[in-house]
């Protein structure tokens, strides 16, 4: 086998090269589209999250008690915490939050990408925009797909959101506290309901976005929108999916938080009627949403377009990388 690639070797003409070998060639380039997916996807869950910290934290606050939400309230919580403990409290829980949303967001839109791969494979539409039912179901399949890895952040995110410093010193500390006190199984409650929210949620927003730049495409000609373009439809896609899962949302925060809040929630649906009852299904279930369709635009946006930036610059850099040899 040896002296046959030596014959051939010695067979080529000058400035000829073997044929590549088109199995391994796949290989490299397939592990290169993962990292890139996980690089980009971890960027732009962190960007989009950081700017929307403090809204995001307000909101999970508003979302746990049974205090009447308005812009006034919202105004006066953010002005209060600033007083009490300093600019930088209104990050507070962000380090939980980075360390949750990195590797979901990395997972996501990795996962999003292989997923668009499959179907689009399975459907017969390979290197092609998936039709609308694909669509939806690679957005579904990638939230999940974060969800179940990275739940147990989620968790402890919440925690922190909600509870003075004292409370908490660190990301360990409410693992350690949490396991000790309430249980390993702890972690995982109102993992049931974020499943089931994250379902059209991450469809939802998967599939206007990529909706909107196939149409987009269409009836312009250009194949990548703009930035302000992608901030567009990225907005969009938030307020669709952020809307419809919202009500499995605030059950998920009441869940979560029941441990340090008083209450005793058990299930989705004894949830449910227990806020409906106290204040309302607008009031209850629906808390808080008029800050999501102020934050939700800015995040799904925001991440939306770092994500297609990144992607765009990797693939520059690698193309420059690749002319230069």
């Amino acid at each position: 086998m040896g002296n046959g690639v030596q014959e051939q070797r010695g067979a080529l003409k000058q400035g000829e090269v073997l044929p590549r070998d088109s199995s391994q060639s796949e290989d490299p380039k397939q592990t290169r589209s993962v990292l890139n997916s996980l690089l980009s996807g971890a960027l732009a869950g962190a960007v989009a999250k950081t700017a929307v910290a403090p809204l995001d934290r307000t909101k999970i606050i508003f979302q746990v008690s049974s205090a009447r939400f308005s812009a006034t309230e919202v105004y006066w919580l953010i002005y209060r915490t600033y007083l009490k403990d300093g600019f930088f409290s209104l990050w507070r829980g962000n380090s939980a939050t980075m360390v949750r949303v990195v590797p979901y967001a990395a997972i996501q839109f990795c996962a999003h990408e292989q997923y668009k791969g499959l179907l689009g494979g399975y459907f017969g539409f390979q290197g092609k925009a998936l039709p609308p039912l694909p669509r939806l179901l690679a957005g579904s399949m990638a939230g999940t797909t974060a969800v179940i890895v990275t739940y147990p952040l989620d968790m402890v995110r919440a925690r922190m959101a909600v509870t003075p410093k004292e409370m908490y010193s660190n990301i360990l500390h409410v693992f350690v506290r949490i396991s000790q006190e309430e249980g390993m199984k702890t972690l995982y409650r109102g993992f049931t309901p974020t499943i089931l929210g994250v379902v059209p949620y991450a469809g939802l927003s998967f599939f206007t976005y990529e909706t909107l730049k196939k149409l987009h495409a269409e009836k312009s000609g250009r194949p990548k929108p703009y930035v302000i373009e992608h901030m567009a439809f990225g907005a969009c896609a938030g307020v669709i999916s952020q809307t419809a899962s919202y009500p499995l949302d605030v059950v998920r925060r009441r869940m979560q938080t029941a441990g340090v809040t008083g209450h005793t929630y058990g299930t989705i649906i004894g949830t449910m009627r227990e806020i409906v009852a106290e204040e309302g299904v607008i009031r209850g279930l629906f808390k808080g949403l008029s800050m999501n369709w102020v934050k939700g635009p800015i995040t799904v946006g925001i991440s939306f377009t770092t994500f297609d930036l990144t992607q765009s610059l990797l693939a520059k850099l690698h193309q420059m990388g690749y002319t230069a040899r």
